[in-house]
């Protein structure tokens, strides 16, 4: 029996990232895309409670032989609803993406792409979260092609630990080639916010949040050093949000 792969994201089914990852991850196995009918960047780790969550059958992937539906909710309640819901078995992995711009470092937390990933290693299922560091409509992604495809397969022969998740970004397209694969921690940097203030045409005041990317972290051994030197950084992420290191101080 072919290996079934769930495929998700967060910015909607019809996106060029997820059509792309269908494209790949059918070679692998037998696929099920269930995905956002809108997009949900940002989203993080929120789930649907105080609306009805709706769903329905879609045709966008009948060319591929791939079954498809478009849900209501967010990235992780795709995963919540293929899992207990639509699938006929257990998927034996779930990718996420490919995401229009980069989860790296401290974006891991807010993004929709990691959170469907990571609500995935909730259920114990293997999991990869893929972004590319292009932000456009129209990204390119040809350029991981062989990358996506050697990870999921090594995933898939080899299985992940409990309760853990991929996260893996690659630099957007360049004269350059990508120089390869490396395993990373994730860097130490923050969004710095601003609010740019703007006048409505009724006078109200309203904000739109903007910012930039601030990086305090110097090492070599991280994804924004691997992604600025042109390599596909490999993060792997857990559930486990104790800090271990301090709980053992507190215990003393």
């Amino acid at each position: 029996m072919k290996p079934l792969i769930l495929i998700t994201n967060d910015d909607g089914i019809t996106s060029k990232g997820i059509s792309f990852l269908v494209d790949v991850m059918k070679n692998l196995g037998e696929v099920v895309v269930v995905a956002p009918d809108s997009p949900q960047s940002g989203m993080g780790h929120a789930i649907t409670i105080h609306d009805p969550l709706k769903y329905h059958e879609s045709d966008l992937f009948v060319k591929d032989g791939v079954k498809a539906y478009q849900c209501s909710g967010t990235p992780a309640d795709c995963v919540k609803l293929a899992k207990n819901h639509l699938l006929g078995r257990m998927p034996d992995l779930v990718v996420s993406g490919v995401n229009h711009g980069s989860n790296s470092s401290v974006s891991v937390l807010y993004s929709g792409t990691m959170s469907a990933a990571l609500e995935a290693a909730i259920e114990g299922l293997p999991a990869i979260g893929y972004s590319v560091c292009d932000y456009g409509y129209d990204a390119e992604f040809n350029h991981t092609r062989d990358f996506v495809e050697e990870i999921a397969k090594k995933v898939l022969e080899k299985g992940m630990p409990k309760g853990t998740a991929l996260n893996v970004n690659f630099p957007k397209v360049s004269d350059e080639p990508i120089k390869g694969l490396k395993y990373c921690r994730q860097a130490d940097g923050k969004w710095q916010e601003e609010f740019d203030e703007r006048t409505d045409p009724s006078g109200r005041k309203y904000l739109w949040l903007t910012g930039k990317y601030v990086l305090f972290d110097k090492g070599e051994d991280t994804d924004e050093w691997a992604l600025n030197n042109n390599y596909g950084s490999i993060v792997p992420v857990k559930i486990d949000l104790t800090n271990h290191e301090y709980l053992q101080d507190l215990l003393k």
